[in-house]
C-alpha cells in the first residue's frame, strides 16, 4: 500500500451483518402478511430500492408498507424494529480501527437508508471513525452506478489503485474495479484480510 491510498467499505454485510427476517418477525403480527411475506416485502420488493435510491421519504416508504402489508402499528414501532437488524463483524470494525491508527483515510460507500443509518450512527460507536460517507439514498444513485463512484472519488480526492475497496455484492465489485480500483469482495473476514495483507495492509 503506497501512502497515497484509501480504503473504502460498503457497510452492510461487510462491517455489519443484517437480516430483514428480524424486522419482519416484529412488524407482521400487526399486518395481513405471514412472517417471510413481510421480509420479502421489506427486503425483495422494488420499495426499497426506492427508498434506498432517495425517491421516497421515511414517511412515504412507511406509507407504502402499511398500504401494502395492512400493518396497523405506529411509525416509532415501525422505524425501530426496521432498523434494529445489525450486528458488527468484529474484524472488519477491528481492521478499520487499525487502518485509522496509521492515518489512513477510510470511508463508507453504501446503498441503505436514513433509518439505518441512524440507528447506526446512535449504536455502533465505530460508526463515527471514517473520513466521509457515501450514502445512496443521499445520492439519488445506488451501486453499481457510474455516478455514486464518482461522488466517492470526489469526496477522497482519490481514484484508480489508489482506492482499495471492500464490498460483498460482486456486480458493486466490478463497478470499482471498472475505475481502476482495487477490489475485494468480501466472503469472510480471513479472506479478506488475506487479500489485504498482500497490498501493505493491516
Amino acid at each position: 500500500m503506497n501512502d497515497s491510498s484509501v480504503v473504502v467499505f460498503d457497510l452492510g454485510k461487510v462491517l455489519l451483518d443484517f437480516d430483514y427476517g428480524i424486522a419482519a418477525a416484529k412488524l407482521a403480527p400487526r399486518s395481513r402478511l405471514a412472517v417471510a411475506e413481510m421480509q420479502a416485502l421489506l427486503s425483495q420488493s422494488p420499495l426499497l430500492c426506492r427508498f434506498e435510491s432517495g425517491q421516497m421519504t421515511e414517511r412515504e416508504f412507511f406509507g407504502e408498507v402499511c398500504a401494502a402489508s395492512g400493518y396497523a402499528g405506529g411509525w416509532e414501532e415501525f422505524s425501530q424494529a426496521f432498523a434494529d437488524i445489525f450486528f458488527e463483524i468484529p474484524p472488519i470494525v477491528q481492521l478499520q480501527a487499525a487502518l485509522k491508527a496509521r492515518q489512513v483515510p477510510t470511508f463508507i460507500l453504501s446503498n441503505t437508508n436514513p433509518i439505518a443509518v441512524r440507528h447506526i450512527r446512535k449504536t455502533y460507536p465505530f460508526f463515527a471513525g471514517f473520513d466521509g460517507y457515501i450514502f445512496s439514498y443521499e445520492q439519488l444513485a445506488m451501486k453499481p452506478e457510474a455516478k455514486i463512484y464518482a461522488r466517492l472519488e470526489e469526496m477522497a480526492g482519490r481514484a484508480g489503485e489508489a482506492i482499495i475497496y471492500l464490498d460483498d455484492r460482486p456486480e458493486n465489485v466490478e463497478g470499482g474495479l471498472a475505475r481502476g480500483w482495487r477490489a475485494v469482495v468480501h466472503q469472510t473476514p480471513e479472506l479478506t484480510l488475506a487479500h489485504l495483507g498482500q497490498w501493505g495492509l493491516p
